[in-house]
């Protein structure tokens, strides 16, 4: 695929065609899609080598296949580091004939020992493909990153990040850093607070007290959940099954957006677990497929994520309209119980589904044009739709029990609310920490003489994250920006985006959560695709540039 994409992006022939199209563009009676297009195309010909002489062209190709192979081998190690891991638990079943004193004894000896198994899970998953195996990315990454180094230079930027940058929303490092220290000076205090929290309860309750490490976090922030909100994970889960959360997400999109969905069972399907619907407007137009897949498998990659087999498109008068897919790793269903989601999980499907939509109710001509949508806009459409799964309201439409049926209790609803500020300042600071590491990574000209592990351990310390936590990735683990070019210097990007929907939510929140009018001005953002300037579509919609109060309010770091 790589070497395809060089045999068009530097083919002479080619590129005179559209550099000639291009001069002449201000004479051309184009609309403003196919001036965005045009400019996106000559600007895509040039910044992938069209004016690079021959002999520049051949050294890019080999740069290009080597990435290209990097990458993948990248993203497959650490598949096979999930897939190889097994941690050994031994079931009740192996004490039967034990005296009832062994059998508590050994309670006693588990419980102490559950710290244990936290640490081992936890330091198995961070150092994924650094265990010094044939799975290891350290060599990788530095193969990858020179490489990167070496394209940037030879396109005319001092590094990765520059060149990457100047085609997204934000232009420079310099404007990405700062993002990331605004918010990082909300986050890093919230974080301590936290810790200062879970801290106590171990004090209080464990003996003999210990000092919080990363593999502790989520034990005793659910502990201090359930003290403070009396909010319990296990009781959600029972009004999250996985049939009505989906049908909560379509109910959205019909009271915004007027559209419907129908369970198609004639059409073929990639695997047996997978669901098609056909997608209509309110008046049975057909607008697109949706394809959902939503459970683990060995053959599949872990995360979700939403992709597509086909784009809007109109060609000699003909559309064709959108095949979208989403993706999951959810909790499968256990013997006769349905899958139950987990609160994150929820959020996750409501997630994937935003990004199906902005593929199905795009309404671009041109299939380039739904393709080259900035990395740091892509995530608003999906992040903004979080924001409708924990609403009251919508909470009560689709939240029932599995077994009574009865709808969320409202009591169970106000905690949740409640609780919406709850460990932000660690969901904050680890993904912030991330974004420093990728944002690192990608400014250095030259990984002569570098460690992998060290360097992750110098941007840690540099920013100042507290030891009770560790970045989100880790280098050898970081599959956004070394498995695929996507996210290379843009794992800011959901950040970034995170501004756009927290501005664009307190909008609907004022004017109406279904306002008619806000839904039209949004679905219009939507219908753009990548035809115009992101922060163009933004302003029409909102009237003005994006605000980061909102978010700093949402996640209680103001």
């Amino acid at each position: 695929m790589a070497a395809h994409k060089d045999r068009i992006l530097l083919d002479p022939k080619l590129f005179i065609r559209v550099k000639a199209v291009y001069a002449t563009r201000a004479e051309l009676a184009l609309s403003v899609e196919e001036r965005t297009l045009l400019e996106e195309l000559y600007l895509d010909f040039v910044r992938n080598g069209a004016e690079l002489d021959a002999k520049q062209k051949a050294k890019l190709e080999q740069v290009n296949k080597e990435l290209a192979l990097s990458m993948l081998a990248f993203g497959q190690n650490v598949r096979k580091e999930d897939n190889g891991f097994v941690l050994v638990l031994h079931k009740k079943d192996d004490l039967s004939g034990l005296p009832a004193r062994a059998v508590t004894a050994a309670a006693e000896a588990a419980k102490a020992r559950g710290r244990d198994l936290r640490e081992k899970m936890f330091k198995a998953y961070i150092r994924r493909g650094s265990n010094g195996n044939a799975h290891d990315n350290r060599e990788l990454i530095k193969k990858i990153m020179a490489l990167r180094i070496k394209k940037a230079k030879m396109l005319g930027a001092k590094d990765w990040a520059t060149f990457a940058l100047q085609e997204r929303m934000a232009k420079t490092p310099a404007a990405v850093a700062k993002l990331l220290d605004r918010v990082w000076a909300g986050a890093l205090p919230a974080a301590k607070r936290e810790v200062a929290a879970m801290q106590a309860i171990i004090d209080g309750a464990e003996k003999p007290k210990f000092a919080l490490a990363p593999w502790d976090w989520w034990y005793y922030a659910e502990k201090v959940r359930q003290a403070k909100y009396q909010l319990d994970d296990n009781a959600l889960r029972p009004y999250f099954k996985l049939d009505n959360v989906l049908g909560g997400a379509f109910w959205v999109a019909t009271r915004l957006y007027g559209l419907t969905f129908v369970q198609r069972h004639d059409l073929p399907v990639y695997h047996v677990e997978v669901k098609t619907y056909e997608v209509k407007e309110a008046d049975g137009r057909h607008v697109g497929l949706l394809y959902v897949d939503y459970f683990p498998r060995k053959s599949k990659r872990g995360g979700a994520w939403c992709g597509g087999f086909r784009d809007h498109v109109v060609h000699h008068g003909k559309t064709a309209t959108p095949i979208v897919t989403n993706v999951g790793n959810f909790t499968r269903p256990t013997g006769a119980q349905p899958a139950l989601l987990s609160l994150e999980e929820v959020e996750t499907l409501f997630h994937e589904f935003g990004h199906a939509l902005h593929s199905l109710l795009n309404k671009t001509v041109y299939p380039s044009s739904a393709d080259e949508i900035k990395v740091d806009f892509v995530e608003l459409p999906s992040q903004i739709m979080e924001n409708w799964a924990t609403e009251p309201e919508v909470l009560k439409h689709y939240a029932k029990h599995f077994e009574s049926g009865e709808a969320m209790p409202d009591a169970l609803i106000a905690k949740l609310k409640k609780a919406a500020t709850f460990n932000q300042g660690f969901g904050t600071l680890e993904y912030l920490a991330a974004s420093y590491l990728d944002l690192a990574w990608h400014q250095l000209e030259s990984v002569e003489g570098v460690d992998v592990d060290a360097f992750g351990e110098g941007v840690s310390k540099k920013i100042g994250l507290i030891s009770e936590i560790i970045p989100r990735y880790t280098s050898t683990n970081f599959r956004h920006i070394f498995s695929s070019g996507f996210y290379a210097a843009g794992y800011y990007s959901y950040l970034w985006s995170a501004v756009l929907d927290a501005d664009a939510f307190a909008t609907f929140k004022k004017e109406g959560l279904f306002d008619a009018k806000t839904a039209r001005a949004f679905r219009e953002l939507l219908e753009k695709g990548g035809s115009e300037d992101p922060m163009v579509l933004y302003k029409r919609f909102q009237g003005r540039e994006p605000k980061i109060e909102p978010l700093l309010e949402r996640r209680g770091l103001l």
